[in-house]
């Protein structure tokens, strides 16, 4: 971890959001991200990614529920972002960390492996599947940062989530027609926009927002759909 200290952006953090020891854990992640020869992710200069990957996953933490979560999911988790960053700040909650590109995974296996995240799974599937595989209603929580249009992640989340758990998905400007759609699909997916937290001042990016959705009841029984149809057909 020699040189740790030049890739954090401390100041950027939220007041007491890491300690040390979880910077340093981070910053070995930071590191093995800028050696990683596979294509992972388009940010791995250690310096930039602290405040585009690290500071905008810690933006998570403003939501309550987020905060308070045994066991989250993280849809399409890349390079582990923001999935890795909250197993480090959240050591009391297990996430899942759900990839389908065979790469990302690896990589994220080799980050949790050498800066020893031990609360945290790499799931090489989708989260359809994963859904139909018996993880069906099972999470606090599930989060999503780069995937999709809200309706698409609202189905993709529906079934991972038990009743009155919520989605937090990492979104750029405000879209009013995918705020719309949404609505209109907000029945047929038993989730309810409940907050837009704009978090750009305190986000790797300046038009950073955060949707919450929450889970009403139980999921639809048409639920999940076949892999892939949920973004080539978004509802609403």
């Amino acid at each position: 971890m020699a040189g740790g200290e030049k890739v954090q952006d401390v100041s950027a953090l939220p007041d007491g959001a890491l300690s040390a020891r979880q910077r340093a854990t981070l910053t070995c992640v930071l590191e093995l991200l800028e050696q990683e020869r596979a294509s992972v992710s388009s940010v791995t200069d250690p310096g930039r990614a602290w405040r585009v990957h690290v500071v905008d996953s810690l933006t998570g933490l403003e939501v309550d529920d987020l905060r308070e979560a045994e066991r989250i999911a993280d849809i399409g988790s890349g390079a582990g972002f923001p999935g890795l960053v909250l197993a480090v700040a959240l050591p009391s909650a297990k996430l899942d960390l759900i990839e389908s590109v065979g790469r990302k995974c690896e990589f994220m296996q080799k980050a949790i492996e050498a800066a020893a995240i031990d609360n945290a799974t790499v799931l090489n599937t989708r989260s359809e599947e994963l859904a139909a595989a018996g993880a069906r209603e099972s999470f606090d929580a599930v989060t999503a940062r780069a995937v999709g249009r809200l309706s698409t992640l609202a189905e993709l989340a529906s079934p991972l989530l038990r009743d009155a758990g919520v989605l937090v998905a990492w979104k750029g400007r405000r879209d009013r027609d995918e705020e719309q759609q949404l609505g209109r699909a907000s029945e047929q997916l038993a989730m309810r926009l409940e907050q837009v937290l704009d978090v750009g001042d305190r986000a790797g990016s300046k038009h950073r927002h955060l949707y919450v959705l929450r889970k009403l009841g139980p999921t639809p029984a048409n639920l999940p759909r076949r892999p892939g149809m949920a973004k080539k057909r978004p509802r609403g």
